[in-house]
């Protein structure tokens, strides 16, 4: 069905110079094509792949032959899966070739809500490398939150600041992943409305933008360490032009990426460096233009600003760490903290260094796994220790729910007693946990988050899921 919402004519001639005439008659004809529906599974929550196609250059990602109502899917609220535009997965080939086995690594997703590259990076890197998920917009911060905690790896900081703010962590990190602020130009097909939003104008300025961000943060990559920059746009202005810029810039070593020609990828060079661009009418996805560049040489770093004190978290004592343990997997490779406000976390003990210099440094709202708050001894559990991937799910009894159940619970409806034993219950669909339910005599207190509830009571329940 062709869209409504006609093509910019100045689009068309600025942004696709570089496109023999037949080529452009099909990339502008993929235009008004429905988009594909693809999502990545959590291999850390799935322990079988589906039997769907999958997406070439992601061992993660699958094609949908539609979209379901994946609102209504116990799955997709447990965190089994996260629906993802198949070329944001492309992540994961850079990521294999670059890093391969490497370890410990300290990652920076700049730009990162909702959370589709940071969830999938996060699964890459493991509990042995640290990744820090931010977000400038206090809003797209919040869902970001709830998406990685959704994700539940527990090795990911969300942290809420503006780039120039990571000046307090020079040559941090080993990588940073700058899918940077673009005009939107590959989500004409998916998201017809950004085409009458787009125009030169909006371009230019997106692109100082582009550099002035890559200036604030470059300062805190490692020499030897690797940025990837990615917009989702198609014109040269904020693509190749701002590679030559920052190759110009600052210095840069080539970083070699293998190709796969049969994935019809179309790949070019900029200063000797390799660039990937995904057309709708190549490659089965939106538009997506990705440049991995390393970091070599002597840099002048920006002042350092002064680190906030140490304070906002305190270990928690012996005895309460016994209590604690036992609603983790393998305690003994955690690292168990009170921040200020009185919630328990936990976090990974091997990053957990690196962790508390994040929290002395920067405005961070989530850290490794909140668990809940003690009262004495006791923990009233938290949400996001349900959807950790290495809950104890024996720690408490647990129900498995049907689908219509587990919905309503979703929708934080009433749930009968009768499924439940005396006190806290784990909820679970297909053995894997959804949250929290507390049993009181002859009703229950549905603990579900009230912000997370499925709201619109019209919705269909998808009966045949894709898993």
């Amino acid at each position: 069905m062709s869209n409504s919402i006609t093509i910019p004519q100045a689009f068309i001639d600025s942004s696709l110079s570089h496109m023999e005439e037949e080529e452009m008659k099909r990339f502008l004809g993929s235009l008004d094509n429905p988009s594909p529906v693809s999502v990545r599974v959590n291999p850390y929550k799935l322990d079988s792949k589906p039997s769907l196609n999958g997406v070439p250059w992601s061992k993660y990602g699958f094609f949908l032959d539609n979209r379901p109502h994946f609102i209504t899917d116990p799955f997709f609220h447990s965190g089994i899966y996260y629906v993802q535009e198949s070329a944001s997965m492309f992540i994961e080939h850079l990521y294999n070739h670059i890093f391969s086995d490497a370890s410990p690594l300290k990652i920076l997703d700049l730009c990162a809500a909702p959370g589709g590259k940071s969830t999938h990076i996060s699964s890459l890197a493991g509990p042995g490398n640290l990744v820090v998920s931010n977000e400038v917009i206090k809003p797209r911060a919040g869902i970001l939150k709830e998406n990685i905690i959704k994700w539940g790896l527990g090795n990911t900081i969300v942290t809420n600041n503006d780039p120039r703010n990571f000046n307090a962590l020079p040559e941090f990190f080993d990588l940073i992943i700058a899918d940077v602020p673009c005009s939107g130009e590959g989500m004409f097909r998916k998201t017809p409305e950004a085409r009458s939003e787009w125009s030169p104008g909006n371009v230019d300025m997106c692109a100082s933008r582009q550099r002035r961000i890559i200036s604030d943060i470059w300062g805190s990559l490692k020499k030897g360490g690797i940025l990837i920059y990615s917009t989702c746009t198609f014109n040269q202005t904020e693509n190749e032009e701002n590679i030559g810029w920052i190759t110009e810039e600052y210095d840069c070593e080539h970083i070699e990426i293998p190709s796969v020609p049969e994935w019809n990828i179309s790949e070019g060079e900029v200063n000797g460096h390799h660039t990937f661009r995904f057309y709708p009418h190549k490659t089965n996805s939106e538009g997506l233009f990705v440049c991995a560049l390393g970091k070599s040489g002597e840099h002048k770093l920006l002042k350092e600003k002064k680190k906030k004190q140490s304070g906002n978290y305190t270990h928690v004592s012996k005895d309460k760490i016994r209590n604690l343990s036992e609603w983790v997997e393998q305690p003994e490779y955690m690292t168990f903290y009170q921040r200020n406000d009185g919630t328990i976390h936990t976090a990974y003990r091997n990053i957990f260094d690196e962790s508390r210099e994040i929290m002395n440094s920067l405005n961070v709202i989530y850290s490794g796994v909140e668990m809940g708050k003690l009262y004495g001894n006791e923990l009233k559990p938290s949400h996001s220790l349900s959807l950790f991937h290495s809950v104890n799910t024996d720690r408490v009894p647990g129900t498995n729910l049907d689908l219509e159940a587990a919905v309503n619970y979703l929708r934080k409806n009433d749930v009968d007693p009768k499924l439940f034993a005396e006190g806290i219950n784990m909820v679970a669909y297909n053995d894997k946990p959804l949250g929290w339910i507390k049993r009181i005599g002859n009703r229950c207190n549905n603990l579900y988050p009230k912000e997370l509830r499925i709201i619109n009571n019209e919705i269909g329940i998808n009966k045949d899921s894709f898993l």
